[in-house]
């Protein structure tokens, strides 16, 4: 079967199924072979679902040639990373401790797949409980980066980064704590989008942190992401987190069109202690965007300072009560990195954990401010292009930083305000891609997705793909 089914985007295959040119079988067997190919020095997947697939895919076929089409996902295979819920199969969280887990229930975004048709080929790797940025994952070995072999993916949704960019899914979902939707899009090159918190459902996910956690599109393109949004996103009675406010056909809203429209520079926070190149080529994107019409502003968002303590203050008492039975019983039995970050949570103090929530409505209000000037932010996804597998640290203008504190400086803000997020592609440095971030107003992911989309329809980036053959046979 042709590869070539497999590197389409939803956007292209959709159609050719719907006029039964293309069978969701065929896709199926073709991104399911790409997989069996490459996946052995990638490991991206802990679990590969082929005969559930062709089962899916075949069901799917005779659906739409007995004229049932239930929409653009109707038949598209996709991989999700695996700690979303499936009823009655393994989830294992990325871990030893759950690794035989199996639900009685679906997750609600797996339920809307499942109604879209959508044919789930497996289970993709990630960091352990999404607890960490490298998906180097002690219990099912590390993922690595497409484009070069010996680096990480990012994480924690690592797994969904590698299968996306080296073309092993059309598409998946990934969560996002501190940035694990966006760092492992960043320095996979591709399309990676964190929703406004509340926005989509996180009702069947493994908690990592109940008031941080996000579940948003990992994609090849950015028209991807704003078609697997609509299909996901919604009011939840059974997330208490998510929000009833309407969802639009974001699709709609991609018109490339930004004359007029403004961006906002924050240099304090967002352009310090980043490498020159990853700057540079952000800045790039910037003055591309300008060309289209689009202004720029500088802005002030003084609480930025705090961000940082903020987050990990949250997500350390959170994710720590989460895990408190399990520490105490079989400590062990979780990786050694997980288990030092749950430990350190139970170090800070109420009094601590209120200061982070009063900083973070400080943000809220900072960043509300901001918005009433500017329609949009940018920034670098990340400050640094992928590191090496078993790096602890990252050198950044010839000092040497924490590898987890930095990577996600630049994200962790989407997360302790809940505003949406997109990473996107916009170069390479040292032959690694570089992701530049779109940040927006609470529910208006059709205006980062807009801009997102803008520029990816006018960068020399699309369409280009990790050499796999050559990585492969080296």
């Amino acid at each position: 079967m042709s590869e070539q089914l497999a590197i389409k985007t939803i956007a292209q295959l959709a159609p050719l199924i719907q006029q039964r040119e293309i069978s969701p079988v065929e896709i199926t067997q073709s991104v399911l072979e790409r997989t069996k190919k490459y996946d052995p020095k990638i490991n991206a997947f802990i679990e590969i679902c082929e005969e559930q697939a062709l089962t899916f895919a075949y069901k799917a076929e005779k659906e739409i040639m007995d004229g049932i089409y239930r929409g653009i996902l109707h038949g598209i295979p996709l991989a999700l990373k695996d700690i979303l819920y499936f009823k009655n199969e393994r989830v294992t969280m990325g871990s030893k401790i759950h690794k035989e887990y199996t639900p009685s229930y679906d997750a609600t975004v797996v339920s809307k797949l499942k109604e879209a048709g959508v044919v789930f080929t497996g289970k993709l790797n990630m960091h352990e409980y999404a607890a960490g940025v490298t998906t180097n994952n002690p219990h099912f070995g590390p993922c690595r980066n497409p484009w070069d072999l010996e680096r990480i993916p990012g994480g924690s949704s690592g797994g969904s980064g590698a299968a996306v960019a080296a073309d092993m899914t059309i598409a998946s979902l990934g969560t996002d704590t501190g940035g694990s939707i966006r760092m492992p899009s960043a320095v996979c090159g591709i399309v990676g989008l964190k929703p406004t918190h509340g926005r989509v459902s996180k009702y069947g996910c493994f908690p990592l942190s109940w008031t941080l956690d996000h579940i948003g599109p990992m994609t090849k393109t950015v028209e991807d992401a704003a078609i697997l949004l609509r299909e996901i996103a919604g009011f939840d009675a059974n997330d208490p987190t998510t929000v009833n406010v309407p969802i639009v056909d974001y699709s709609s809203f991609l018109t490339g069109n930004i004359k007029g429209k403004v961006i906002g520079i924050e240099e304090d926070y967002f352009f310090n202690e980043v490498d020159l190149n990853v700057k540079k080529l952000v800045n790039e994107g910037i003055k591309q965007l300008e060309s289209l019409g689009a202004k720029v502003e500088i802005v002030k968002i003084p609480s930025l300072k705090y961000v940082l303590y903020s987050e990990f203050i949250t997500s350390l008492s959170e994710s720590s009560k989460i895990h408190q039975e399990n520490l105490r019983i079989r400590p062990k039995d979780f990786g050694t990195d997980v288990e030092m970050f749950l430990k350190v949570g139970f170090i800070p103090s109420a009094v601590d954990y209120l200061q982070a929530q009063q900083i973070r409505r400080k943000l809220m209000k900072e960043f509300e401010e901001v918005f009433r000037k500017v329609d949009v932010l940018i920034t670098p996804s990340t400050p640094v292009v992928a590191p090496k597998i078993g790096d602890e640290t990252v050198v950044i203008g010839g000092q040497v930083r924490s590898l987890l504190d930095s990577i996600m400086k630049y994200t962790i803000p989407g997360n302790v305000t809940g505003l949406p997020s997109i990473s996107v592609p916009c170069g390479f440095s040292s032959g690694l891609p570089v992701g530049m971030q779109i940040i927006g107003p609470a529910f208006k992911e059709e205006t980062i997705l807009n801009f997102a989309y803008a520029f990816e329809q006018n960068n020399n980036f699309q369409g280009k793909k990790p050499n796999l053959g050559e990585l492969i046979s080296n």
